[in-house]
């Protein structure tokens, strides 16, 4: 397949994502960890989290994490069924895993394959595709704002991958050598399945599909690296508590390597997907349109002592010119969340240091 490429850089509208926030460029985690000498205790303490243990953490992963079965979607005889699973995944879990998804295996495999590639290059290789000054894209890491801040131990590679036009071309790596090939074939079947479960979750709500049409339009991919962290692997994080500034994000694990974990009931649950399906969770934008029915969740990445983990974040993004705004139920349901524009949300968001869910505090018109 070849990748439409866009050589004039981004489009007026969905590449200004890129463009909302920036990040000060950091220490690559990867390299720190392959060099002993520079693992000294001065070194570490900025990716120290004081606060990392402060809440409970559940021993096992949770194999509860709603399951639902896009097949028995599309099947006028289990619709009704599966769409009730989704709804209650939607509203109690704000995560669920989607099997029978689509996605062809062999684009999975490769995508998997390049990005594991990707990453075993040279330091000099990657850092040809560096973050720039203003851009989001590229290698790096995200949300860094200041040079005291705790740092997350973690590298991250970024594009925007969807709309073509929105490309900037200039950070798409020639290595590995299909590794365009893949990004390009994997994020075109990621936008052929959010369509379809945009649709379904549109029905959950008794809303007109069509007006989430504009509401994941934009694709931005982030690739991320945790590297081992044989120290203090307990006092680091790989991802601080957050959720996600999009419509709809959707997780692959690249490995086997477990440390996502999600806030419920004020405990943090450890995840393991299963090996079949894609990791799907609510994002601010869907909170905001269902007026609190559906449940952007706080999650984050914990750090294993002996094995790097690998994964890939799919954030399913509105139409950056666009508005957002709650769908009401009934005449009588409370309006709790703000009319905004996609923008205003997109640079508060993008500008701010991962915090929980403080973001979305600031879309509300009381508290929930």
């Amino acid at each position: 397949m070849e990748v439409e490429v866009w050589s004039g850089g981004s489009s007026a509208s969905e590449g200004r994502w890129s463009q909302s926030g920036t990040s000060l460029p950091v220490r690559n985690v990867q390299a720190l960890v392959a060099s002993a000498a520079e693992l000294t205790a001065d070194t570490i303490q900025r990716y120290i989290q004081p606060d990392v243990d402060g809440d409970t953490v559940l021993a096992e992963p949770s194999d509860e994490v709603p399951v639902i079965d896009l097949g028995k979607l599309l099947d006028a005889e289990s619709v009704e069924a599966e769409a009730a699973k989704l709804r209650f995944a939607c509203e109690d879990w704000g995560f669920f895993q989607v099997v029978n998804h689509g996605i062809p295996i062999e684009v999975i495999a490769d995508m998997k394959h390049d990005i594991q590639k990707f990453f075993q290059l040279p330091l000099e290789v990657k850092n040809a595709y560096a973050q720039r000054v203003g851009d989001l894209q590229g290698y790096g890491q995200a949300f860094v704002l200041s040079d005291d801040q705790k740092l997350d131990w973690s590298d991250m590679f970024g594009l925007f991958s969807q709309p073509p036009q929105a490309r900037d071309m200039s950070y798409w790596p020639n290595q590995p050598p299909n590794f365009r090939n893949s990004i390009e074939e994997y994020s075109s079947e990621l936008m052929k399945l959010t369509h379809s479960l945009a649709t379904f979750i549109a029905k959950t709500i008794d809303v007109d599909p069509e007006l989430m049409e504009d509401k994941h339009v934009g694709q931005f991919l982030r690739m991320n690296y945790y590297p081992p962290c044989t120290t203090t692997p307990e006092k680091v994080l790989g991802f601080s508590p957050h959720s996600d500034g999009s419509f709809l994000t959707i997780l692959l694990e690249v490995n086997a390597v477990q440390g996502l974990q999600i806030r419920r009931h004020g405990a943090w649950i450890p995840v393991k997907p299963r090996g079949d399906a894609l990791l799907v969770n609510v994002g601010d934008f869907l909170e905001i349109m269902t007026n609190g029915k559906y449940k952007s969740i706080e999650h984050r990445v914990t750090i294993n002592a002996k094995k790097e983990r690998l994964s890939i974040s799919a954030f399913q993004v509105p139409k950056y010119d666009g508005i957002i705004s709650p769908v009401l139920g009934s005449t009588e349901e409370k309006v709790l969340y703000k009319t905004m524009g996609v923008e205003e949300y997109a640079r508060i968001y993008l500008s701010s240091k991962r915090d929980g869910k403080r973001t979305l505090d600031y879309a509300k018109l009381s508290q929930i």
